[in-house]
């Protein structure tokens, strides 16, 4: 399989998976999402905004225009309701844009700003590979915060969905 071909299968991938994961999130009240939680991001529901921030941070490297953000914890958080449709429209714009790329592209390098500070380059392919990547790390910080809260979260793994997709 070519690194396109996986690259389109992990975006896929990363939809499924977070797609499980909200859907077992709403069995969770409000004050479990918000709960302090002893994560640099403060909460269960914080870690899922950091991991859509940085979707979007990814997103407008991508294209090539600023993101805006000035961290990665932003303040200003938004409630459960918004922010699971907000984190399934980034997922499918990724997967579609890992439909879209050609193996050129893939290996194109795109130039950016750390939001910390200093400049780094990435291969778009490399990029896609960090977007789920970081949000498979961070479903893992979502699954502990789950147990404590007596919810337990899905299984998710690649294995799971290569099964469920045949």
């Amino acid at each position: 399989m070519s690194q396109l071909l996986h690259l389109q299968m992990l975006t896929r991938y990363r939809a499924w998976a977070d797609r499980l994961l909200y859907q077992s999130l709403t069995a969770v009240p409000e004050s479990g999402l918000t709960a302090a939680q002893p994560i640099i991001f403060g909460s269960l529901l914080r870690t899922l905004h950091h991991v859509y921030c940085m979707d979007q941070v990814w997103k407008a490297h991508l294209e090539g225009v600023p993101h805006g953000f000035t961290s990665r914890n932003p303040e200003e958080c938004p409630a459960f309701d918004a922010l699971r449709p907000a984190q399934a429209d980034i997922n499918d714009w990724y997967v579609r844009y890992a439909e879209t790329l050609d193996e050129r592209a893939c290996d194109e390098t795109v130039r950016f700003t750390f939001i910390g500070g200093g400049e780094g380059t990435m291969r778009r392919g490399e990029i896609l590979l960090h977007v789920v990547n970081h949000g498979t790390y961070h479903r893992g910080h979502v699954a502990m915060m789950m147990y404590s809260l007596s919810v337990p979260p899905p299984t998710s793994d690649l294995p799971v969905y290569l099964r469920e997709v045949g």
